[in-house]
């Protein structure tokens, strides 16, 4: 690829990544800090210790972050880890801004609601940052740094650390409520995160089996003006040639296309199955 295009891609990328640090740091200081509740990830550490010891999580979280990057470059190299040294230092600025301009509880008396909110910000912030190959480092480096070694899942390893730091939450507050307030956050957060991820993108794949697929195939295209694609099949147990129609369309227009199916051929077999990303024409655009 043209260097001019990866150049675009390059500045698109830490502009996502900038806007979701501003909205993880708003709703972190702004939302989930002032109801004295403890997120998971190298955030919920520097929160802890801030409850406990009254150090600025900014601290905390800039100094840890160095070690584990110093320890990280020899490891995985620098070019695995540019983005993530970037959202390290924004988001030490950030919360550092924050810390100074928002002084209190931007909603007071609700602290289970304004966690909640914060969670939503972050866990969308987190996600643009995400969705622009970042990472705002933590447990995200020691995550990756164990999978380069052990065969551990990725999202295992991050649910398995959050799951951890909420827990030692107990030991600040004497609270159980606290935990459970923590894993509330922790779940809207990460469901935030999986939406901008993935949730605005879904599409299906349909697979339709039928003897009257020259008229479905063209029904699909003129009633719902979508393309498909006609496979040559056999059917092991009667060895019989069949043909296949592979359509890739919006979850939103599957109910349209199963009517539309069953008003030609009562008899069509159809597989459907969720994907993740479609790109091209008529779907998401490559980013």
């Amino acid at each position: 690829m043209p260097k001019r295009y990866l150049k675009d891609f390059y500045w698109k990328d830490y502009l996502n990544i900038t806007i979701g640090l501003i909205l993880y740091a708003v709703g972190l200081i702004g939302f989930i800090k002032p109801g004295g509740i403890v997120t998971g990830g190298l955030a919920g550490v520097a929160l802890l210790v801030e409850y406990s010891a009254k150090i600025p999580l900014q601290y905390t979280y800039f100094s840890v972050n160095c070690i584990l990057l110093i320890i990280a470059l020899k490891v995985l190299g620098v070019k695995f880890l540019v983005k993530t040294i970037y959202g390290v230092f924004v988001l030490t600025g950030l919360l550092t801004l924050c810390q100074t301009y928002i002084t209190g509880p931007i909603i007071e008396e609700e602290p289970l609601l304004s966690g909640v909110i914060g969670a939503m910000m972050c866990g969308s912030g987190i996600g643009m940052v995400f969705t622009a190959n970042g990472s705002t480092g933590g447990t995200d480096i020691i995550v990756a740094l164990i999978n380069k070694y052990k065969n551990i899942a990725f999202g295992r390893g991050m649910l398995l650390c959050d799951f951890i730091i909420i827990c030692c939450s107990y030991l600040v507050f004497q609270d159980y409520q606290k935990i459970i307030a923590g894993l509330i956050v922790m779940g809207v957060m990460t469901y935030s995160i999986d939406m901008v991820i993935n949730g605005f993108r879904q599409s299906v794949q349909v697979l339709i089996f039928s003897e009257k697929y020259e008229i479905i195939a063209n029904a699909i295209n003129k009633e719902l003006h979508r393309g498909c694609t006609v496979l040559d099949g056999m059917g092991w147990y009667s060895k019989k040639p069949t043909k296949v129609i592979v359509v890739l369309a919006k979850r939103s227009e599957a109910i349209d296309m199963f009517r539309l199916i069953k008003s030609i051929d009562e008899k069509a077999f159809i597989s459907q199955s969720t994907v993740r990303g479609v790109y091209g024409e008529g779907f998401d655009q490559i980013r």
